[in-house]
């Protein structure tokens, strides 16, 4: 602030589709495509998924924890062109996009990308941040990684969530530009856990970022 995700219809496509998991509230302070779990026969929509081991890439990290493989398999069964790889790649996409549009309190580009609860949030961070005269000026400096803890599929309602770790530069300034927090010569390793949403089956194929906390 892809495909089926979301997560990459960002900014021109950016990756795919725009995505749109707090964000930037600490002021002061990839990977090959991966082969998606089995898709559940429809005649067996019940079939124990105790086999499906969690998806890892080319260099070993985790895609998802055990955790989440029920979930994943469900929204896969429900929506074959889901895939896991590539909405990691859009989730990170949309992390990034949503960070920075906090960051910059560019509320337009977070409209698209963001549930009513969390757009209420941020609008009310960016409020209180002009309100006292500050603007941020923080760097995404990398994101070390991104892992589905949890998916959810309710009806037609997929839900996955994310935990990023990520490096980030913070620094707050005055109106006059002076620092008043943070610094950009010292990242600060973070680690949030959002929730994204989508209606499989959808026109839109956009997914929502509809909840932040921290990991």
């Amino acid at each position: 602030m892809t495909v089926e995700i979301v997560l990459l219809a960002m900014v021109a496509l950016f990756v795919g589709f725009r995505l749109y998991a707090v964000l930037g509230r600490r002021t002061g302070h990839e990977q090959q495509p991966v082969t998606r779990p089995e898709a559940v026969p429809s005649a067996e929509p019940t079939a124990p998924i105790a086999d499906v081991a969690p998806e890892r890439s080319e260099g070993g990290a985790v895609s998802y924890e055990d955790r989440a493989a029920t979930g994943i398999r469900a929204i896969v069964a429900a929506d074959p062109s889901f895939d896991v790889a590539r909405f990691l790649e859009g989730a990170k996409a949309a992390y990034r996009v949503i960070l920075e549009a906090f960051w910059k309190g560019k509320q337009d580009e977070l409209s698209d990308l963001v549930g009513d609860n969390v757009r209420a949030t941020f609008a009310a961070a960016i409020a209180a941040r002009e309100a006292a005269g500050h603007r941020m000026d923080n760097r995404l400096i990398g994101i070390e990684r991104a892992l589905i803890q949890d998916a959810q599929l309710e009806g037609r309602t997929a839900s996955i969530t994310v935990r990023f770790d990520a490096d980030i530069a913070a620094l707050t300034r005055n109106e006059a530009g002076e620092v008043v927090g943070g610094s950009l010569t010292d990242a600060v390793s973070t680690h949030d856990i959002w929730t994204f949403r989508r209606t499989l089956g959808s026109a839109d194929p956009n997914w929502l970022l509809v909840e932040t906390d921290e990991g």
